[in-house]
């Protein structure tokens, strides 16, 4: 029998140890794979950068720009025809209600009132005797009812005359301020001719116009500060809210009622009103961060507890340039800061606080 040389023998020891090693190693490295395939999947979610974020308390507030007026300014107007005979007031002085303004000729109607309130005196006998004379049927019945229409006619001339001799001294309606007076003594008024006005500047009356948006956060009591074009301030409360929106511009009418104790000269003047809202419970966060949801509403993306991607819709309460608050999330949320534009609502992710050393990456 023919014998195997050593060399022969060696490398088919060598050639059996490499298969068995192999065999060996594929079969650790089958056992292993699951365990190394899990953490590629968990290295394969996007990663997003998030920060967690608790609600805080906001006072909101709505700038609107208006008018003053004088709480209280009337027109006057004369009521009779007739020469200004005095002017007790003059122009810019303050006044009583009830102070007499003006006074104009009366031509002669003291006298003619006199002779008026006879005449009614004389009726009222003459009636006063036809109804003892009616009673014992000395009379008739029609004569005592034209004496009781001649009495009615002397009672109406009586009033007549009383009211145009009062309105040849006219007075003021309330306190304020006499403003605008535009007769001198001699001149001659007529009926509907205006003289002067009166301004009661105690009290300012604010007015403004509220989009759509705005009017529904409004209510009547709402403090007000009315910044002033000389750097003042007066402060008041919204006093009346119209029911209905006018059809050209689709805006309501406002008014704000304002303490005015110092009397300044602003009725006429235009104004800036702040107007304080009720404060919310907000979420502060970057404009940035907003998104458009499937109805076409502002939402903002941020994770649920298993690390999902949820997408909420959000009222906007106010923005500026850096700042946007918003009501409507969780209470804490964890919002989405970095990578919210690569991932879909319901997706799972890997979070990585904002915190930890700038940006995290993103797939």
């Amino acid at each position: 029998m023919r014998r195997i040389p050593p060399s022969y023998a060696l490398a088919s020891l060598l050639v059996l140890a490499l298969v068995v090693w192999l065999a060996v190693g594929d079969f650790q490295q089958f056992q292993s794979s699951p365990t190394e395939s899990t953490a590629e999947q968990a290295e394969a979610l996007p990663r997003v950068e998030v920060s967690t974020q608790q609600s805080t308390p906001y006072i909101p507030q709505q700038v609107l720009q208006g008018q003053l007026t004088a709480e209280r300014e009337t027109v006057l107007r004369a009521n009779v025809a007739g020469y200004v005979a005095e002017k007790p007031i003059e122009q810019g002085e303050s006044v009583r209600q009830g102070e007499t303004l003006l006074v104009l000729d009366n031509d002669a109607l003291p006298e003619r009132l006199q002779q008026a309130r006879d005449e009614l005196a004389l009726a009222e006998a003459e009636y006063a005797g036809a109804q003892n004379l009616r009673r014992r049927e000395l009379i008739s019945q029609p004569e005592l009812l034209r004496l009781q229409s001649a009495l009615s006619a002397s009672a109406a001339q009586v009033a007549q005359l009383e009211k145009q001799l009062q309105d040849t001294r006219p007075t003021a309606p309330f306190e304020g301020v006499l403003d605008r007076v535009q007769v001198e003594l001699g001149d001659l008024l007529q009926p509907g001719e205006e003289w002067a006005r009166l301004i009661d500047d105690r009290r300012l009356t604010g007015t403004a116009w509220v989009s759509q948006q705005q009017i529904g956060a409004l209510s009547v009591g709402l403090p007000v500060t009315a910044r002033l074009l000389n750097g003042g301030s007066l402060a008041g409360e919204v006093s009346y809210i119209s029911s209905r929106a006018e059809e050209a511009t689709r805006t309501f009418y406002i008014e704000v009622a304002l303490d005015n104790p110092e009397r300044l000269r602003l009725a006429g003047g235009s104004a800036e009103f702040t107007i304080t809202l009720p404060p919310r419970q907000v979420h502060t966060l970057s404009p940035a961060l907003f998104s458009l949801d499937e109805r076409g509403q502002l939402a903002i993306k941020h994770l649920d507890d298993e690390d999902r991607v949820v997408q909420t819709a959000v009222e906007l309460v106010s923005a500026d340039t850096q700042r946007a608050y918003v009501s409507g999330l969780p209470d804490p949320v964890t919002l989405i800061t970095l990578g919210a534009g690569l991932v879909s609502p319901g997706e799972a992710v890997t979070p990585v606080p904002a915190q930890e050393g700038g940006h995290a990456p993103v797939n």
